[in-house]
Parts: C-alpha cells; sequence; structure tokens
C-alpha cells in the first residue's frame, strides 16, 4: 500500500479526531474557519480528517499549548516549514542533476 496515500486518505469524523487531539469540536471547526486546516467532505458534507491532518494538528496543539505561539504566529511556522521542505527537495534535486553531470560520482 502507498504509505503517502494512507496519510492523506481521510478517515476520522470530527469527534473522533478531536479525541485522539484532546481538544473540543469547536477548536477543529475554528482552526478550519482560519484556514489553518482545510479537512475532506463527505457527500453528506461530513468534515473528515486524515493522519496526516491530525499529526498537522498536533503540530499546531504544540505550537499553541506548550509554546505559546498564537494563531498567526502559528500560520507564519506552518508556511515557514513548508518552504524549507520544498527547498531541501529543490537541493536534493539539484545535488542528484550534479552527480549525474560527474558521471554519477
Amino acid at each position: 500500500m502507498n504509505r503517502d496515500r494512507y496519510d492523506t486518505e481521510p478517515r476520522y469524523v470530527i469527534s473522533v479526531a478531536a479525541r485522539i487531539l484532546d481538544v473540543q469540536t469547536y477548536t477543529l471547526r475554528y482552526y478550519e474557519k482560519v484556514g489553518i486546516i482545510e479537512p475532506r467532505r463527505s457527500r453528506g458534507n461530513v468534515r473528515l480528517y486524515s493522519d496526516r491532518d491530525i499529526a498537522l494538528l498536533q503540530r499546531v496543539k504544540s505550537l499553541v499549548d506548550d509554546m505559546g505561539v498564537n494563531l498567526p504566529g502559528v500560520e507564519v511556522i506552518l508556511r515557514m516549514v513548508e518552504r524549507m521542505g520544498e527547498m531541501q527537495n529543490e537541493l536534493e534535486q539539484a545535488q542528484e542533476e550534479l552527480r549525474k553531470q560527474r558521471g554519477g560520482k
């Protein structure tokens, strides 16, 4: 099974996600309202969270609860982390291209 697909497969309704994260459902609705998370929706318009969503929300909860970061700060940090990942991928691709140009050394 493709692990990435498993990570992104919507599987938890909001009440289960809230229980996993030890938060109230209104907290998850608020995070959605301000754009921190965008859960998938079922045909019946029920919010569904993936394992990746849960991991993201755990990071958000840690930043807010453990480090005292406000939600605008959380958004900035999440964007920076995402951009750093993109830059890491770009660097790895450039290094691979350089290795190919050098004959695989």
